[in-house]
């Protein structure tokens, strides 16, 4: 940029912040590892504080399961029934978890769970009620900082494929395509 005019210069200048401001607001945001436990506000001016769980969350985290619609369930999981959810938790509830709630009630929930190869298998869930607010994303980043800290060294997951918003938010998160099977995709990602 060559000018005489100082003037002209400071407007230009001006001007190129300003697109590269724009560009940056567009760009979807990294979610990076934080350490638990954190208070966040997500984008519905609610109070989330996400902890590490311990078994007293329990029964509200089976009531958050058992919240979800048949529709909003993905390959299998939650269960229907409070009795399977039950069982299912028992299972899940192996690794390092991490949950988030909202006056003291349940809202989401993040796990890794041990695959017996040395490698974690991620699952998270927020509450329908409390979707699309930004929770998700405080809730994967703290729960692969509490992983990480944790000693956890590698991570998968499987999305289905119709779900691109799904592969969009873990690839924020790190999470790269690793293979596709059937009806999903396989995305992992290093700590």
């Amino acid at each position: 940029m060559s000018t005489e005019d100082p003037e002209e210069a400071t407007m230009v200048t001006r001007l190129l912040n300003s697109i590269r401001t724009l560009t940056a607001s567009l760009r979807p945001r990294r979610i990076r590892p934080i350490v638990p436990p954190v208070t966040v506000t997500d984008a519905n001016d609610r109070e989330v504080q996400i902890r590490q769980y311990s078994e007293s969350d329990r029964n509200s985290l089976v009531t958050m399961y058992d919240d979800f619609d048949p529709t909003q369930r993905a390959q299998g999981v939650p269960p229907r029934s409070v009795e399977a959810i039950r069982e299912w938790l028992s299972d899940a509830l192996d690794g390092i978890h991490v949950v988030a709630a909202v006056n003291n009630k349940i809202v989401g929930h993040i796990g890794f769970v041990p695959d017996g190869t040395g490698r974690h298998e991620l699952l998270i869930f927020v509450h329908p009620d409390y979707q699309q607010a930004g929770i998700g994303s405080d809730l994967i980043a703290a729960g692969l900082g509490h992983a990480e800290q944790a000693g956890v060294t590698y991570v998968w997951l499987s999305v289905e494929k119709r779900k691109r918003y799904q592969q969009q938010f873990y690839n924020r998160a790190g999470f790269s395509l690793v293979n596709s099977s059937g009806m999903t995709y396989r995305m992992s990602r290093l700590l």
